[in-house]
């Protein structure tokens, strides 16, 4: 069967991405950046105490724009076919985990960390956070709702991962209170086409369904068909 361009420009990008180590070793880069100035940042922030009532509106408000920031990068990166680019590799192995959707078994601190390496905006978001307050004054409610966003991102990630590899009750209960992804919420990213795309509890849902649809026409006829004449090879797990 002959491969169309873009099936061809995806394998092409899986070789380079499984060629060598660069990008795990950049992914481990990113997870250590990530990780650190999360750590720094809640370390900085957390002297500045602002009341209870004020936690829960900081807490709150960033669940609902890590939710939303997230699902707006996941629509971006499902629908980003540009496997020529510096970035192509990591778009393709991005793209994999519609073909592959389970994730190995392990420890979450481990995944919070492996996870994290895919996120090379969050060190972006976290940097600009964490000079923020040497340029501009900012209100201690604002900082603590951009320092919870950057952590929740990871979480995110986390939550994503329980969603497709546990049965824990735990993490089910989690889910069905509204703190974690709902499996059934979110099989619906996975069965139909261009939508469910947050994945820390996926309350945005209904304006990012909106967003897709409006600016993209969905992966199911398009990126998702870019991957289905490539082989993972057995040593390859999310």
């Amino acid at each position: 069967m002959e491969l169309s361009p873009q099936q061809l420009r995806f394998n092409a990008a899986m070789e380079r991405y499984n060629s060598g180590s660069k990008y795990k070793i950049f992914g481990i880069a990113v997870s250590i950046m990530n990780l650190t100035l999360q750590g720094w940042l809640l370390y900085s922030t957390w002297p500045h105490r602002i009341g209870a009532a004020r936690q829960i509106i900081a807490i709150i408000s960033a669940y609902l724009i890590t939710d939303f920031i997230n699902g707006l990068v996941h629509i971006y990166m499902d629908n980003n076919d540009r496997y020529d680019s510096p970035a192509g590799p990591l778009i393709a192995n991005f793209h994999l985990h519609h073909k592959i959707p389970s994730y190995k078994k392990n420890n979450l601190l481990i995944v919070y960390f492996n996870e994290s390496g895919s996120k090379v905006w969050l060190v972006g978001f976290l940097a600009a956070v964490a000079l923020l307050p040497e340029v501009v004054a900012v209100d201690q409610t604002i900082m603590y709702i951009l320092v919870y966003t950057g952590i929740l991102s990871s979480i995110a990630e986390v939550s994503h991962y329980l969603c497709h590899s546990s049965t824990s009750p735990t993490a089910m209960f989690l889910a069905r209170i509204g703190l974690l992804l709902s499996k059934r919420h979110h099989a619906g990213h996975h069965l139909q086409d261009n939508s469910n795309y947050a994945f820390l509890n996926g309350f945005t849902d209904p304006l990012l369904n909106l967003i897709a649809g409006r600016f993209y026409g969905g992966y199911k006829q398009n990126t998702d068909l870019h991957y289905s004449h490539y082989t993972v090879p057995d040593s390859e797990s999310r």
